[in-house]
């Protein structure tokens, strides 16, 4: 049976008074208030109210008589009951001479314009009650909430709080303390400072308090036992500064909250929270703003939801911000905070600035000019490379470093390899590069960035295209990391890793004064756009590389810019324009003699006529032959049979198939010889169309099978597309809808997905085939494919 006689206050009175109840086989409240009532002096009716309020913690006192009772209905003999009536009559003596009553109920008010993150709240409620739910349940239920600055953690872990309490769980005790391991005016607070507060509240008298670490950590660990008590510790900094705070007991619950991750903290379950949804961050400025200033200008409230990059805390700061400016408009605000986000993001005595100064600020050295000189990269996200050459480090110390401050969640790892900086943070690095960093130190790292980018891209791009001409780069500035490719293949997935930061590069590098950069990485980035079917963005790089060759003087840069731009417009269907750019890429290759350049330029403007009339594939043929005697004259094999798949393509297109397939087959052995998969795609394609129309239908199968699979390799969107849809022909016309069916459908999705208009011609032949078939004829395999042609369908 428990012994009283030591108890020291009235908290631990009670919860022995529990032990006492476990001892008599736990009996039900209900139960034992049945019991009590004839056993109290005098006899009364007891309410199981009553009963069940004795055994809470956090009283005041309690009424001895009905103490008595209880330990009566428990079945400790007359000795035992006199004991626990001693005792009791101690600790409230104790309590009315000043002596200290536990004070349980710590938790900060919970905030009315709390919004969403149901999903993390729901993962935070079932982490705390299926652990205690469960019979046999032996540890404590640790849960760090982390994250950035700003992004709500402690708003969560208080709003979970506040929920698992009101539901009935961990009603025995709840403590908070803020750890303030981010405090930018005072240290972090010290674990035995924090465990003396914390027995304080348990009801421990200032004498009963030992003076060691360790001795208070046990004394905790010992008043928290069998409690259902929820400690929230706010603000952590490190693991060490919570170990000793956590109970051991498996009725406790831990929520933490830090900007740190605290992965080296046995027994936590990390709970990394990002920023709002669009739909959570337009609630939550409703909420704060008004709903009918909000709802009245929506296009403005999206930009102020924009500028705060969706976290939480710059949100609720600039719509209590707007709500306290009746006079403004959303749009008004929108406009301020273009002007400077991290100026307009602040209301009263509070801003969004400092909250960032306190995680910049804990950082090492190394690591704060690593943040600072990340914040100027222009794209999305960036590799350990990148960052290394922007730092002008090896890429093991990038990586490091990196490691650090995605602990500190100064960035984010959405994918594996690759970096983010919420926006917000971005400006506030930049703003502290432009503070602490001199100009030509942040404009040498921006050029060991673009030399990164510039000469990886280049080389990618020549694993990419076979035959390609190498430009003549200078070195890369000393400190830069390039990545190397072993083949085709991973030179594509980095292209498809990297292309979106590749065209923020390209305008980076022109804003900036980076002009060769400027076009070279437009240069390199051009073959990847156009197989990608990416052709505004493919006008866009060529037209900005055109500006910046001009600005030069440079009349290679020029006529290479020139040549991306006739590309994209001969995909989107502006011949005319194509032609123009062309005719003026030919002309200053000229000038400069650049004989691979002209000839590359005539077979561009060869497949700008070959999508017109027949005068001008024939005039297309012609071009083609120019090329070929240019790349001829200098001995270039794979030129020659580069431009050999082109006459072909254009003998197919003028009716004359036989020597459509001489030209392409002739050209095949060189193009295998020097792995250019492209030219060989485009090959054997011609040879199908020829095929097909001298109704060879099992031959033109084959070879499509064939020229998809080198353009599925290559990940040349476009060409598949349009070799399925001739694919599809050629099934229908070997009778086997099916297949053919198929391969339209293929054909659609590909150029759904691109958005190209083509695709309406796709889904008018499966509306005219899809449900019916019939026997085509050579004549009608022909006109199939001259209307076809005339629409634009053809890639090529």
């Amino acid at each position: 049976m428990p012994d009283p006689s030591k108890v020291a206050d009235l908290a631990e009175f009670v919860c022995l008074l529990g032990e006492l109840r476990a001892w008599a086989g736990m009996p039900s409240y209900r139960v034992l208030a049945k019991r009590v009532g004839p056993l109290m002096r005098p006899a009364r009716v007891v309410s199981l109210s009553t009963v069940v309020d004795a055994f809470k913690t956090g009283r005041s006192r309690l009424d001895l008589d009905l103490v008595v009772g209880i330990v009566r209905a428990l079945g400790a003999d007359e000795p035992a009951v006199d004991l626990w009536r001693k005792a009791c009559i101690k600790v409230h003596g104790l309590a009315k001479t000043g002596g200290p009553v536990g004070v349980f109920g710590q938790l900060p008010r919970d905030l009315a314009t709390f919004t969403g993150r149901r999903e993390e709240l729901a993962r935070l409620i079932a982490a705390a009650t299926q652990h205690h739910d469960r019979s046999g349940a032996t540890t404590v239920v640790i849960s760090a909430v982390e994250g950035m600055a700003g992004v709500g953690k402690t708003q969560l872990a208080i709003h979970a709080a506040h929920k698992l309490v009101r539901a009935g769980h961990f009603i025995d005790v709840q403590l908070h303390v803020n750890l303030r391991g981010f405090d930018p005016e005072l240290p972090p607070a010290d674990p035995s400072a924090v465990l003396e507060a914390f027995l304080r509240q348990l009801g421990v008298a200032a004498q009963q308090i030992p003076e060691s670490r360790d001795e208070r950590a046990a004394m905790y660990r010992d008043r928290m036992r069998d409690r259902r008590a929820l400690v929230l510790l706010d603000n952590a900094a490190t693991e060490d500064q919570v170990r000793d705070l956590i109970p051991a007991g498996p009725t406790c619950l831990v929520l933490i909250t830090s900007r740190r991750s605290l992965a080296g903290l046995d027994g936590a379950s990390p709970h990394l929270i990002d920023t709002f949804t669009q739909t959570e961050a337009l609630d939550l400025l409703t909420r704060i703003a008004g709903h009918d200033r909000v709802a009245a200008e929506p296009e403005a409230a999206a930009r102020v939801i924009g500028y705060c990059d969706r976290l939480p805390l710059a949100l609720a700061l600039t719509a209590a911000r707007l709500r306290s400016r009746p006079a403004w408009s959303l749009a008004e605000l929108a406009d301020r905070m273009q002007a400077g986000r991290l100026e307009a993001i602040s209301a009263g005595g509070r801003a969004i600035r400092p909250v960032f100064d306190a995680s910049y600020q804990a950082l090492p050295d190394r690591a704060q000019q690593v943040f600072r000189l990340i914040g100027l990269h222009p794209g999305p996200d960036f590799s350990a490379a990148a960052a290394a050459a922007l730092a002008g480090i090896t890429a093991g110390g990038a990586a490091e470093v990196l490691e650090l401050l995605l602990d500190e969640h100064l960035l984010q790892q959405k994918r594996s390899g690759r970096f983010e900086l919420h926006d917000l943070l971005r400006a506030y690095a930049s703003e502290q590069a432009n503070t602490n960093d001199p100009g030509q130190e942040r404009r040498a790292a921006v050029h060991r960035m673009l030399d990164h980018y510039g000469h990886t891209a280049h080389d990618a791009a020549l694993l990419l295209e076979r035959g390609r001409d190498p430009l003549n780069l200078p070195p890369p500035q000393p400190g830069v990391c390039l990545e190397d490719f072993a083949d085709h293949e991973r030179a594509l997935a980095w292209f498809t890793t990297e292309h979106a930061v590749l065209l923020s590069a390209v305008g980076h590098a022109a804003a900036t004064g980076f002009h060769a950069h400027t076009w070279q990485l437009a240069h390199s980035l051009a073959t990847y756009l156009d197989r990608r079917g990416n052709w505004h963005d493919l006008a866009a790089v060529g037209n900005t590389a055109i500006d910046a060759a001009d600005r030069l003087a440079d009349p290679l840069g020029k006529a290479i810019a020139h040549n991306i731009v006739a590309r994209a417009h001969r995909r989107h269907g502006n011949y005319e324009d194509a032609q123009h750019h062309l005719r003026q890429a030919l002309d200053l290759f000229g000038r400069i003699g650049n004989l691979d350049g002209q000839a590359d330029t005539y077979i561009e403007l060869a497949r700008v006529k070959a999508w017109q009339s027949p005068p001008a594939i024939a005039e297309a043929r012609a071009l083609a032959r120019q090329a070929h005697a240019l790349y001829q004259s200098r001995g270039h094999r794979l030129g020659q049979a580069q431009t050999l798949t082109a006459i072909g393509w254009s003998h197919a297109r003028l009716g004359d198939y036989a020597q459509a397939l001489t030209c392409c087959r002739q050209a095949l052995p060189v193009l295998e010889e020097f792995d250019d998969r492209e030219r060989q795609a485009h090959a054997w394609d011609s040879i199908a169309y020829a095929h097909s129309c001298l109704g060879q239908h099992t031959q033109a199968v084959a070879s499509y099978r064939l020229a998809l699979d080198l353009c599925r390799g290559l990940g040349d969107r476009p060409l598949e597309a349009d070799i399925l849809n001739r694919f599809g022909d050629a099934h229908h016309a070997a009778h086997c809808p099916d297949a053919a069916h198929d391969a339209w459908q293929q054909a659609l999705d590909i150029l759904t997905e691109l958005d190209q208009p083509y695709a309406d011609q796709i889904r008018s032949k499966l509306g005219l085939y899809g449900d019916r078939w019939e026997v085509p004829d050579r004549g009608r395999v022909r006109g199939q494919y001259e209307r076809t042609f005339r629409t634009g369908m053809t890639f090529l």
